[in-house]
């Protein structure tokens, strides 16, 4: 009964319209992460995976995705590779592309008192196979920081007014780098890390550092790309950076590539 049933997704379609991305968005799936100091981290991603859709074919399969994904359980970030290859193969498609987007916990200490909290952080892999079989893969990461204003600190007899920015930076690598560095080139780039877990002394010496290392938000990205310019192991960087400020009913942006 079940050879029985039409497959109208393989029906032809004579519109000779072909489609560059079909495929399903939001998947919420359990993954494993390298991690440095635990060897892995268990966290949950949101998927994305497309394939390009022929002329001829009038859709795709959907229900394929998720049982490629199920294939590689506890294993995805390592296999992407594969997963790409199996998403051509299985979905007669030319090329394929999986996005996943998962938070990513780093043990912090605060400045002084030493006191730990867990941070969170936003990272991202992308993953393509093209047509000629050639794969792309990109890593990105979002990093809070404190930006201070040197304007302000320059024209104001009494403080300076600062505020929360998000880096955001995507790299393609030659080889294998740490998120837990990618994160750490990043924070040194503003005029103060944030904290999960701070005391007045931390408080005190997070202020004050920033308040001693004013910024804009061209510095920021000015910063990063020097520091990522120097890391060998760095192919390709885009690195975005938005100010949400304190003092203005709206953001402040930069972005650069190199």
């Amino acid at each position: 009964m079940k050879n029985e049933m039409p497959d109208l997704q393989q029906s032809a379609d004579t519109r000779n319209i072909p489609i560059d991305k079909v495929g399903v968005k939001d998947i919420h799936y359990p993954i494993v992460v390298m991690d440095r100091s635990q060897e892995k981290q268990h966290t949950v991603a949101r998927i994305n995976m497309y394939v390009d859709l022929p002329h001829h074919f009038k859709g795709t399969h959907m229900s394929r995705f998720v049982e490629i994904l199920n294939q590689y359980r506890g294993e995805i970030d390592r296999n992407m590779g594969e997963i790409l290859e199996q998403m051509k193969r299985r979905l007669e498609a030319s090329s394929a592309h999986i996005e996943m987007e998962f938070p990513y916990f780093i043990e912090k200490e605060a400045p002084v008192s030493k006191a730990k909290g867990l941070m969170e952080y936003s990272c991202r892999l992308h993953g393509q196979l093209d047509e000629n079989d050639q794969t792309d893969f990109v890593l990105g990461v979002s990093v809070p920081v404190t930006s201070l204003c040197p304007c302000s600190r320059e024209i104001s007899s009494r403080g300076a007014h600062n505020q929360r920015s998000e880096v955001r930076v995507d790299i393609r690598m030659e080889s294998f780098i740490w998120i837990e560095d990618l994160i750490m080139w990043i924070e040194q780039c503003g005029s103060s890390p944030v904290y999960s877990l701070l005391k007045r002394e931390d408080e005190k010496a997070v202020t004050e550092l920033a308040y001693d290392n004013p910024m804009f938000v061209e510095d920021i990205v000015r910063a990063v790309t020097e520091k990522l310019s120097k890391i060998d192991e760095i192919s390709w960087f885009r690195v975005e950076c938005e100010n949400f400020e304190s003092i203005h009913n709206h953001s402040a942006y930069a972005m650069l590539e190199r």
